[in-house]
């Protein structure tokens, strides 16, 4: 299966995100590409926080959810949404959500963020958890590519990265990482947790970064890339917008854990 990266450093207009996802998106198609997965906050990173809550939209009713299934219809591909801002019953909060279109402009699966990013160095300061709810449920759907081969994907956001017992549990053959590494945490950790889980699961991993100097002055790290279950990188895009196309073949996920069937091994959980 060809899959696509993809890259953003999204700005503070919906519809200047949406335009240049979109042509992302046209990119990784004209590439090949079956499936394609945009960054977190692809849509939208506003002045602060909070300006997330005035786009919330609910399930099957918005701007952002019509651009994801208009965009998968006309591209014929799976579109895994980045991130995009849920309404919750708490006004004041929403779910940091990730939905997967499928080929034919459905909606077929949403993942609710469940670790929420914390940080504070003295100089920078992040805490989700002001506007954002946490979600609660590991999720999982299947694929079945052109030549009929059937996927297991689970998803996966940013900070959920450093958490190693939720991809034990998604036991899936790709794992989708959409993100906003910041730059100071990027630079130290991202190649590295992106790897080990990959190596550890055994599995497929596709990572979606912002990846520049924002209108808000944030700067985030990006360097998506495309990761095989021995932990070797296939393609990498460092800063900027950009696509990284790769191959996904199963006959090699398959022979890495029969050659080294450490998932067969554990004995703890």
């Amino acid at each position: 299966m060809k899959v696509a990266s993809i890259q953003m450093v999204s700005g503070i207009s919906l519809d200047a995100n949406l335009n240049e996802a979109m042509r992302l998106l046209r990119q990784a198609a004209q590439l090949g590409a079956e499936l394609a997965v945009l960054p977190e906050y692809f849509c939208f990173m506003g002045h602060q926080d909070a300006d997330k809550l005035v786009i919330a939209e609910t399930p099957g009713l918005g701007t952002v959810q019509d651009f994801l299934s208009d965009a998968a219809r006309a591209h014929k591909l799976w579109v895994v949404g980045g991130t995009m801002p849920m309404a919750t019953d708490d006004p004041t909060h929403a779910a940091n959500a990730s939905l997967v279109y499928s080929p034919k402009g459905k909606c077929v699966s949403r993942y609710d963020k469940i670790h929420l990013f914390r940080y504070d160095n003295g100089k920078e300061r992040y805490d989700e958890s002001e506007v954002l709810a946490a979600g609660d449920t590991p999720v999982v759907f299947e694929v079945t590519d052109a030549s009929g081969q059937s996927w297991r994907i689970g998803q996966s956001v940013c900070y959920d990265l450093r958490f190693p017992e939720l991809y034990r549990e998604l036991a899936a053959d790709v794992l989708l990482m959409p993100a906003a590494f910041t730059y100071t945490t990027g630079r130290a950790h991202w190649e590295v947790l992106l790897r080990a889980r990959a190596i550890e699961s055994q599995a497929f991993m596709i990572a979606s970064a912002q990846g520049g100097r924002h209108e808000n002055g944030r700067s985030t790290w990006g360097h998506s890339m495309v990761i095989d279950p021995w932990g070797e990188v296939l393609g990498m895009h460092a800063e900027g917008p950009g696509v990284v196309v790769a191959d996904l073949d199963m006959a090699r996920l398959q022979e890495v854990r029969q050659q080294l069937p450490a998932l067969e091994h554990r004995r703890l959980g």
